[in-house]
C-alpha cells in the first residue's frame, strides 16, 4: 500500500496552512514569504525546509506534519518563486542563499542554531546557507540534488500554461511522471494541484544554479554534518540516484547518504513515510 491523500486538495492544503503563521522578511526591495509551524511557543529546535525549483512551501506538504510535534518548522517560498518577490541577483546561488539565511535569522532568532533541509534547487540553497552560517547550522540535508557530480540532461516537459480544465490536469500528470514521481499511481489530485499552483508562479531560472557547481562549492565549506537522500529513479539527477549517491560518498565519506528504491525526484511526496522516518532519524543526531 502506498501513501495517498484522497481528500480534496484545497482542504488538505488549507488545513495545513491554517496551522502556520505567515511572516515576511526582506528580499531586495521586496519581500520573502514564510510559513512557520510552531506548537512549542518558541522553545523547540528550528528546522528549515527549502523547496525545489518552480516550487513553494507546498513541496513539503507531507513532511511538515511529521516535523511539527518536535520542531519549529520554518518553510519559505524561496526568492522568485511562490509568493516571494524576485531577488536582486537572480543568477547567484550564494546571494540568494544569503537572503534566505538572513530571513531565518530574522524569524528564528539571530545566531539561533538550526538544521536545514533542501529539495532539488532547495538543496543548493540549504548547502549554501549552511556554508554562509558556519557554526550556526547544525546539519544540512539535501534531497534529490542534481548538482552533485556531473551535470545531467534536462527532462523534457510539456507546456501547460495555455491549457485549461482536464487537458491541463492530464498534462500536469504527464510532466509529474517524467520529472517528479516515478510511480504514476502515486500522482493524485493533490500532487497535480500543487504542481499547477507552483508552476504558474515560477519566475526564477533555477536549473542552471542547481547544476552550476554552487552546491559542491558549498559542501566543501560545510563545517556541520551532511545528510543526503535520493530516489533511485530520480529523473533530474541524471545519471540517476545511485550515481549521485556514489559521488557524494566519495567526496564526503562522512555523509549519511540514503537511496530509496523505486522512488523518483519528489521523494518527500512519493515516499513520504520513508522520507519522514529517515529525516527524523537524521535530525535526531543533532537535536540539542
Amino acid at each position: 500500500m502506498h501513501d495517498l491523500i484522497e481528500e480534496d486538495p484545497h482542504t488538505v492544503l488549507g488545513r495545513i496552512q491554517l496551522q502556520a503563521t505567515r511572516q515576511e522578511t526582506p528580499c531586495g526591495d521586496g519581500k520573502m514569504i514564510w510559513h512557520v509551524w510552531d506548537q512549542s511557543g518558541g522553545s523547540a529546535p528550528v528546522v528549515v525546509l527549502c523547496h525545489g525549483g518552480a516550487g513553494s512551501w507546498r513541496h513539503w506538504i507531507r513532511t511538515i506534519p511529521a516535523l511539527m510535534p518536535g520542531y519549529r518548522v520554518l518553510v519559505p517560498d524561496l526568492p522568485g518563486l511562490g509568493e516571494s518577490d524576485f531577488p536582486p541577483d537572480g543568477d547567484d546561488a550564494f546571494a540568494i542563499a544569503g537572503i534566505v539565511a538572513d530571513g531565518i535569522d530574522a524569524i528564528g532568532g539571530a545566531g539561533v542554531p538550526y538544521d536545514i533541509v533542501g529539495f532539488s534547487f532547495g538543496a543548493t540553497m540549504a548547502a549554501c546557507a549552511g556554508a554562509l552560517r558556519s557554526g550556526q547550522v547544525r546539519s544540512v540535508t539535501i534531497v534529490g540534488s542534481s548538482g552533485v557530480g556531473t551535470p545531467g540532461s534536462a527532462v523534457k516537459l510539456e507546456k501547460v500554461r495555455h491549457l485549461e480544465g482536464q487537458e491541463r490536469r492530464d498534462t500536469h500528470r504527464i510532466n509529474l511522471n517524467r520529472l517528479m514521481i516515478a510511480d504514476p499511481a502515486k500522482i493524485d489530485g493533490l500532487a497535480i494541484a500543487i504542481q499547477d499552483w507552483n508552476t504558474v508562479r515560477s519566475r526564477l531560472r533555477t536549473p542552471a544554479m542547481s547544476r552550476g557547481g554552487a552546491i559542491m562549492t558549498a559542501i566543501g565549506r560545510l563545517q556541520c554534518p551532511l545528510n543526503a537522500i535520493w530516489g533511485e529513479l530520480d529523473a533530474p539527477a541524471n545519471p540517476k540516484g545511485p550515481e549521485r549517491a556514489a559521488t557524494l560518498r566519495a567526496y564526503r565519506p562522512d555523509a549519511d547518504v540514503r537511496l530509496l528504491p523505486g522512488t523518483g525526484h519528489w521523494a518527500a511526496y512519493e515516499a513520504a513515510s520513508a522520507v519522514n522516518a529517515i529525516l527524523l532519524e537524521m535530525l535526531a543526531r543533532t537535536r540539542p
